[in-house]
């Protein structure tokens, strides 16, 4: 595990504790805003820390990056701005979207070029 970059200590031993043989974990970011606890990333899959369901229950979700659709950078402005002036990603999975805000751009940039990378 070289250059894993994480916000969160716990998070990235929650991640690094569910790990399938030969997983390497790339990066894990704590994530802002209701519904969503981190995102980690991966070299198979990413994983999403969802709570935002009913009595205080979370799901920890893994969708591998063959089930991908396409990643989008979330903004309220207009194009006039520097592409990545937000600091949120959409993931398309299906019919499902997983929105993922974080503190500040550079976050979700590393993670919109991973998954690109990974779907491409």
């Amino acid at each position: 595990m070289v250059n894993v970059t994480y916000d969160r200590k716990e998070q990235f031993q929650q991640i690094q504790s569910g790990l399938l043989d030969g997983e390497q974990i790339i990066a894990v970011y704590d994530a802002v805003g209701a519904g969503t606890g981190f995102i980690g990333l991966t070299d198979r899959r990413v994983i999403i820390q969802d709570r935002s369901f009913v009595g205080k229950r979370y799901a920890i979700t893994s969708i591998p990056y063959s089930k991908i659709t396409s990643v989008s950078v979330v903004s309220n402005k207009s194009w006039g701005g520097a592409f990545f002036s937000t600091g949120a990603i959409a993931i398309h999975v299906g019919t499902h979207t997983y929105e993922v805000e974080f503190r500040g751009a550079q976050k979700s940039h590393h993670v919109h070029n991973v998954i690109l990378h990974h779907i491409s």
